[in-house]
């Protein structure tokens, strides 16, 4: 088994990828030198900050490979990570894209249910995808004040564009090369105008097709919510009614204790007896 350094460590990080034929190679490694946890979790949250977007979602893979399997054979992994896992998880949501988050969502969901860490953290890194999501929603309602269809400056120059470049017919009124060059340029500007635009409002449809996505999400959640605290309520009046029933019931434990004593509990026999 080679040992372990800091240096072997980051050469180590810095071949890391996201498959997870990598992640499931180094994560061993990284157990067997389970001694060295502080340092382990120092030199790969720094690390991490260092890599580039696209390689920051296998940082958090190899971290969760670590702690689950480590747990088997002890807990040094799981507390050492705890202090730093939720800005890592709030690092690489913020530098990574819409694609990577989905995964992050998926990590947060193993280790919710698996249990990998207290309630308190996991309400912590639930906490950031929720931000995420409303930092995007509160970017996106800005983004929509100075969205392409709003762009009125932009639409009047498009509907001023003059009739020569919008009308193949008319190209037969050009007569001479310095006519026709003049039109050739105005046919470009109104091709770049109209391409920019098209563009632009494209962009502006995924945007709001994304959003919408997302303030649905939200409305399911809202529903849920609702659903939740009705049956919260309905819970909590049984709670308060079994309690209020308890209380009426006789305490057992004040009866007479005929455990010890002689008495028995008659036959059928003496029941129907007719003496």
């Amino acid at each position: 088994m080679s040992a372990f350094s800091e240096a072997a460590l980051e050469k180590k990080l810095w071949e890391l990828s996201n498959s997870q034929q990598s992640v499931q190679t180094l994560s061993p490694w990284l157990i067997r030198h389970r001694e060295h946890p502080l340092p382990v979790v120092t030199v790969w949250e720094r690390e991490l900050r260092k890599a580039k977007p696209n390689r920051k979602l296998a940082f958090l893979y190899l971290a969760s490979d670590v702690i689950q399997s480590s747990n088997r054979k002890g807990p040094e992994f799981t507390k050492d990570f705890a202090p730093v896992i939720v800005e890592a998880f709030k690092h690489v949501s913020s530098e990574t894209d819409a694609s990577c988050k989905k995964h992050l969502g998926r990590v947060l969901s193993i280790w919710e249910e698996r249990s990998v860490y207290e309630n308190d953290v996991l309400e912590q890194l639930k906490q950031v995808k929720v931000d995420e999501n409303e930092n995007y929603l509160v970017r996106a309602l800005r983004d929509l004040e100075n969205a392409a269809s709003g762009d009125a400056a932009v639409r009047q120059r498009i509907a001023s564009l003059p009739v020569e470049v919008q009308e193949v017919s008319l190209l037969d009124k050009i007569t001479d090369k310095e006519s026709g060059e003049r039109l050739s340029k105005m046919v470009e500007d109104a091709c770049t105008l109209l391409a920019d635009y098209s563009g632009r409002l494209a962009a502006d449809i995924d945007d709001r097709k994304q959003l919408t996505r997302m303030l649905e999400a939200l409305a399911e959640k809202e529903h849920k919510l609702e659903e939740y605290m009705r049956k919260l309520a309905r819970v909590s009046l049984v709670c308060k009614e079994l309690g209020s029933r308890i209380q009426s019931l006789p305490d057992l434990s004040r009866l007479p204790n005929v455990t010890g004593s002689h008495m028995h509990l008659p036959f059928a026999g003496d029941i129907y007896s007719e003496d």
